[in-house]
């Protein structure tokens, strides 16, 4: 990775290490993102309990996520804790490791078609980039959303448009979608108006939502995000108007489709 931050990490932030050496007491790491800084781990911070072999925790070459936890800038010393490492964090920072890896071979492939050294490639975009981000990945996110203009940042047009049209291609999320069969069944007086305004309450919920007619009134739901969470708050939200439908003479179901 030639991702590398100058000067010193701060205390408490979540970093990525490079195993190097193991003694019967401490572990000496390589930071992978900072250049050339190194620390150490204490027997005590790998992991909770007692330990009788720390080669059981680590391997030399291994790469651990790890938190830091004090710095002496005079001696240079930087001390490290695995164990107050979260899974939460742990995750999203292999996350961003794993995108910015991502982003560095998008340039190093652009660099190989447009007969350019990767480095220097690398090394002209990025002394751009990093004035307004900390992180390509995090830059080629807001060009695949469309919020920045790589030629405002300061790159020459044809290498804007080659990245841009890179960045779309590799980046842009792929959406996902929930599918489900809506059923509403009433006997009330104004029962067809109670129905279309139950539809027009599901179609409101959001706007990645369809409704398409089945039949004997069955419709077909489907809901398209780009994450998850959202589309099943959506869903959720669609079973809350559903169960307002319901009473003594007015029954819906929401049948979600297997697979799913």
């Amino acid at each position: 990775m030639l991702y590398k931050l100058h000067g010193y990490p701060e205390e408490d932030e979540i970093v990525l290490c490079k195993v190097t050496k193991i003694y019967p007491n401490s572990v000496f790491v390589d930071l992978v993102e900072y250049d050339r800084k190194s620390g150490i781990i204490h027997i005590s911070e790998v992991s909770p309990g007692r330990i009788r072999n720390l080669r059981d925790y680590v391997s030399v070459g291994r790469q651990i996520v790890c938190k830091i936890l004090r710095i002496n800038r005079e001696r240079g010393h930087i001390d490290l804790s695995l164990r107050r490492v979260n899974s939460n964090q742990r995750r999203e920072k292999l996350d961003e490791i794993k995108q910015e890896l991502k982003s560095e071979q998008l340039l190093k492939n652009l660099a190989k078609k447009l007969k350019i050294p990767f480095e220097k490639l690398y090394k002209d975009v990025t002394n751009k980039v990093f004035k307004e981000y900390s992180h390509l990945h995090l830059c080629f996110k807001d060009v695949v959303s469309d919020d920045i203009d790589l030629v405002k940042l300061g790159l020459p047009q044809n290498i804007a448009t080659e990245i841009r049209d890179a960045v779309i291609d590799k980046f842009k999320p792929k959406k996902i979608s929930i599918e489900a069969e809506l059923q509403l069944q009433t006997y009330a007086p104004a029962g067809v108006a109670k129905i279309t305004k139950t539809l027009a309450a599901v179609q409101d919920v959001s706007k990645t939502i369809t409704l398409a007619y089945l039949g004997a009134g069955r419709y077909k739901l489907r809901i398209e995000d780009f994450e998850f969470k959202p589309a099943e708050k959506n869903l959720k939200k669609v079973q809350e108007i559903l169960d307002k439908f319901n009473d003594k003479v007015s029954t819906s179901s929401l049948s979600r489709e297997k697979g799913e």
